[in-house]
């Protein structure tokens, strides 16, 4: 636990902060988890982890309002800096950084960061290239304003993760890209911040998304692999928990694009509407190592 956690909600600052933070010499590493904050265990997960590979940890707090759409919900999206702060701060993290939006979008502000082609798959069909836009502008300047040496982000957002690892590959960013493990609840529901908005009885259909990806794992593992009939055996499953999937795509993890046989490291991703909230879920077949068993209790130690 860290009890002297200094908030910071100036760039300057949290330059100066990290400046003396990295020591005299400039030789301690830093690691960075961006967040919007609703801190749960898959946050903390991602906490824990730069706190072991990192001398300082810096979290960033900041509700992008760029990654929202037209009706989506930036305005009911959960606000709980006390404690969230609190939480960061028993989990490891030396600085939190918690800008308000006209620090990190100031008056005249007209740089936009596209990442072509990943955008245009998978969660930008319903969501929009611009809300990859969004996500890959915030986390450009969050590098440049802490220039860690490692970035922590969740294999929940997948397409999130790729778009990240594209942009510092592309721009050339010194920035080691750290992807981490979905952390899930008992009953195998992915956490989100958004579980929330969730009432009983949609949060018991909920898992209807794990046990779709339970099902392409166990077809997988049982030797099929033409991609249509997995997906297939998945929006059945899907459909047995009375949910109309977004989408379910079994897809290249790096490119997105559809692949044709399971030979390789499949994506498989999938969105849906539970009652009116957004989830999304995934998870990596990999015929080299096995490592596509989605066990939840397994998932949950791990993170």
């Amino acid at each position: 636990m860290n009890s002297d956690l200094t908030t910071i909600r100036t760039v300057a600052d949290l330059r100066r902060a990290v400046a003396r933070a990295r020591g005299p010499a400039g030789d301690r590493t830093v690691g960075l988890v961006p967040t919007m904050g609703a801190l749960h265990e898959g946050h903390l997960s991602l906490i824990r982890r730069a706190r072991d590979e990192s001398d300082v940890v810096v979290m960033s707090l900041f509700v992008n309002p760029t990654q929202f759409g037209p009706g989506e919900d930036l305005e009911r999206y959960p606000r709980e800096e006390a404690r969230d702060a609190e939480l960061a701060g028993a989990a490891g993290v030396d600085i939190l950084f918690a800008p308000d939006p006209e620090t990190v979008y100031p008056a005249g502000f007209a740089t936009t960061v596209r990442v072509a082609g990943l955008d245009e798959r998978l969660c930008a069909v319903e969501r929009g290239a611009d809300h990859f836009d969004g996500v890959a502008t915030v986390v450009t300047k969050l590098l440049n304003m802490v220039g860690p040496d490692a970035a922590y982000f969740g294999q929940k957002d997948a397409q999130q993760a790729a778009v990240v690892a594209r942009l510092v590959r592309d721009l050339d960013i010194p920035v080691r890209i750290v992807v981490c493990p979905i952390v899930r609840e008992d009953d195998g529901l992915a956490m989100s911040s958004r579980n929330v908005y969730l009432d009983p009885e949609d949060r018991a259909r909920a898992v209807g998304l794990s046990r779709a990806l339970e099902a392409a794992v166990t077809a997988a593992g049982s030797g099929e692999r033409d991609p249509r009939t997995v997906g297939a055996l998945a929006r059945r499953e899907l459909a047995s928990w009375a949910i109309d999937p977004e989408y379910v795509e079994l897809v290249s993890p790096d490119t997105l694009e559809p692949v044709d046989d399971l030979d390789r490291r499949v994506l498989v991703a999938v969105a849906a509407r539970v009652g009116g909230t957004r989830l999304i879920d995934n998870v990596i077949l990999d015929p080299s190592s096995r490592r596509d068993e989605l066990n939840p209790e397994e998932a949950r130690r791990a993170g």
